[in-house]
């Protein structure tokens, strides 16, 4: 399954349309004030599903991943060099970024590849292509 993950031309905050493999829209990610980043996401019909909310004061990035309200998991920045690196402690993902931060891959525990995240170049806004691998795809559709 493929996504593509596009941002808003005109927003205040950060905003991005999820399009499918047949050019509908399937989620929006929604820019929020607040104190750090705060991005709510919300399928085709407008029904909020997960909110990732920046946490403050912390050493390195930190974001808490909400779904109904509770807290099911972080995605952490990882200190390296060169090369960015996160951890996804509600189901053991790790994600390894490219030099340049353009290519990403998320790994699950046993290190088999979940999805594939790439920058499409040459468009007015950021715009990742999503590549999901088939046996992970069940995993998207629960947002």
């Amino acid at each position: 399954m493929k996504l593509m993950f596009k941002q808003r031309f005109f927003s205040w905050f950060d905003s991005y349309d999820i399009y499918d493999e047949n050019g509908a829209a399937v989620y929006t990610v929604s820019g929020k004030p607040a104190w750090g980043h705060k991005l709510e996401i919300y399928d085709n019909s407008g029904n909020h599903l997960a909110t990732l909310r920046e946490q403050v004061l912390t050493f390195l990035p930190r974001f808490a991943i909400q779904i109904g309200g509770q807290t099911v998991g972080t995605i952490t920045k990882e200190f390296t060099f060169f090369k960015p690196s996160f951890s996804v402690d509600c189901n053991g993902w790790h994600v390894e970024g490219s030099f340049l931060e353009w290519d990403y891959s998320i790994l699950s525990q046993t290190g088999s590849v979940v999805a594939r995240i790439e920058k499409q170049l040459f468009h007015f806004t950021d715009t990742y292509l999503i590549d999901v691998t088939d046996g992970q795809a069940a995993f998207w559709h629960l947002w």
